[in-house]
């Protein structure tokens, strides 16, 4: 009977100590940089338009919060969409962390007032955008490298 005992607590005490050998293993993942996605679906026919916009906004102001320090990259996805209610574009801003993204509208906006002009510029710019394309979401994704 004493045996039993003592096997019996044994038993209970890895039943205890395997969830907290589980929890204090280290993650297999080191975090990496932050992306803001942007998903869009271009109207048909419009594709080299809005490019010829994105080229000559979206990029200038990229490069010039990639000279600031603001970001690290951005890039441009092209692809053909699964159905008709998919999108095509995918828009992609990399930044260095989280913190990196505090105030960083404000610091955007002093670079959309350099590169657009005025504030009416700037919504002149988008309601001609809302021609030839359409938002389908915007994302936050932190990138994961596995170890």
């Amino acid at each position: 009977m004493k045996h039993l005992s003592v096997l019996f607590l044994a038993g209970l005490l890895m039943l205890i100590c395997i969830p907290v050998m589980i929890i204090a293993q280290p993650a297999p993942y080191i975090e990496g940089s932050v992306w803001d996605v942007e998903l869009i679906k271009v109207k048909p026919g419009m594709g080299d338009e809005y490019l010829h916009s994105l080229a000559s906004t979206w990029k200038a102001e990229n490069e010039e919060a990639k000279k600031q320090g603001l970001i690290l990259s951005y890039k441009i996805l092209s692809g053909s969409a699964a159905n008709e209610t998919d999108w095509d574009l995918m828009l992609m801003v990399e930044f260095k962390n989280m913190a990196s993204l505090d105030n960083v509208d404000e610091k955007f906006r002093a670079i959309e007032t350099k590169i657009f002009g005025t504030e009416e510029q700037m919504k002149n710019l988008m309601v001609k955008r809302i021609e030839v394309r359409e938002i389908f979401g915007d994302k936050l994704l932190r990138e994961l490298i596995l170890k």
